[in-house]
């Protein structure tokens, strides 16, 4: 009798551990497409906090992970300009969040955010993710790195601007599409693609 609860108790806790390490994995994983996101509350290079409770759009919000040391987030500062332009007639507004640890990548510091917000003329918020709490419960592993959050803060996109770094070769604009798709009550097909860029640095 004893040896059969004994036997109950080790499957149970077995179980209970198994659960537990899915569950914890699958918040490593961040935001999946249809999670109800969490708000945040960041500082922007305007001396402002930000969040997307004050700076959605009537349709919702474009929230991009990126910085100003990496190649691949450089060569999109002019896109995201233009598709702050592009959106905001239709519902959107963008957030850059910058992630990165600035001890690691001291070009990512928050003074050389507000010099580079005000050279290129950004004209969506710049924050950053102070202390790094951010960016990872989104899932965030490049900059840059996109989501398409809707009017009920739910995500409906996850992944790429587009499929090429140069503008130029751009042929498909994965998340125009995916927002057009939403407007016109599709899903989002692909809902996810492979964000190509740098690693977001953080102490190990």
């Amino acid at each position: 009798m004893f040896t059969s609860v004994k036997l109950v108790s080790r499957h149970l806790l077995a179980t209970a551990v198994l659960l537990l390490a899915g569950v914890a994995t699958l918040a490593a994983q961040g935001y999946q497409i249809g999670d109800r996101v969490e708000d945040f509350s960041l500082m922007g290079t305007d001396g402002e906090l930000h969040s997307i409770a004050d700076d959605a759009g009537e349709a919702g919000t474009v929230v991009v992970f990126t910085c100003n040391h990496c190649p691949y987030s450089v060569a999109y500062e002019d896109r995201l300009i233009a598709l702050q332009n592009k959106l905001a007639p239709m519902g959107y507004n963008l957030i850059a969040i910058n992630p990165n640890d600035p001890e690691i990548k001291p070009a990512d510091s928050f003074d050389n955010m507000k010099v580079r917000a005000e050279e290129k003329g950004f004209n969506f918020p710049y924050v950053v993710d102070e202390g790094q709490q951010v960016y990872p419960k989104w899932g965030a592993t490049r900059t840059p790195h996109f989501y398409v959050v809707d009017a009920e803060n739910t995500v409906r996109y996850i992944g790429a601007l587009d499929n090429e770094t140069d503008a130029s070769k751009v042929t498909t604009t994965y998340l125009e599409d995916a927002i057009e798709a939403i407007a016109a009550g599709r899903t989002p097909d692909p809902a996810t693609t492979k964000a190509i860029g740098c690693s977001i640095k953080a102490k190990s």
